[in-house]
């Protein structure tokens, strides 16, 4: 099947966190916490998707209430959010089985070691361009986006664009 059919058939997104939406990098604030940065580009293609009745999941292995806060901005629900998850692929069977996931509609985008099981299991496993090379290797679609800017508005944007469900509105010159 070519990537194109692929991603007339997604349904839904599961997406880690640190690598995907962030660039993978933290500031380690005086008293411990940490920042992360997030691209609202992204931000815009999740509430988006949201919007047209997709389903998405977070499954990360960090644990933020700032992570959490900015996705719950988004409209994500609060059980489709799933923090400190460090044994990722057994996260994702609980979650086919509970949310009865068609694997065949299903994308995946990880960067790291830790989601190359899950990766595995989906119709359509994607990766950031600085995802490490086990990673990419397993990958269906490499996004030309680096994590953290625009890489998973890149795979969102695919995904609306081919299925009609992008916003097509003119623009015009001023």
């Amino acid at each position: 099947m070519s990537f194109l059919n692929y991603l007339s058939e997604i349904k839904t997104f599961i997406f880690d966190v640190d690598g995907v939406f962030t660039n993978g990098e933290l500031l380690v604030q005086e008293d411990g916490r940490l920042l992360r940065s997030m691209n609202v580009k992204d931000g815009f293609a999740f509430k988006l998707a949201l919007e047209k009745g997709y389903e998405i999941f977070i499954i990360t292995g960090g644990r933020s209430e700032g992570v959490w806060r900015r996705f719950e901005g988004l409209g994500l629900p609060a059980g489709n959010y799933f923090a400190g998850q460090h044994d990722k692929l057994s996260c994702m069977r609980e979650l086919i089985e509970a949310e009865r996931i068609n694997l065949d509609h299903c994308l995946y985008m990880g960067d790291d070691l830790p989601d190359y099981a899950p990766m595995r299991l989906v119709a359509l496993a994607c990766c950031p361009a600085d995802a490490v090379p086990e990673i990419q290797a397993v990958s269906q679609y490499v996004s030309p986006k680096k994590g953290g800017l625009g890489a998973v508005r890149d795979v969102i944007e695919r995904v609306l664009k081919v299925q009609d469900q992008w916003p097509q509105e003119k623009i015009t010159e001023l």
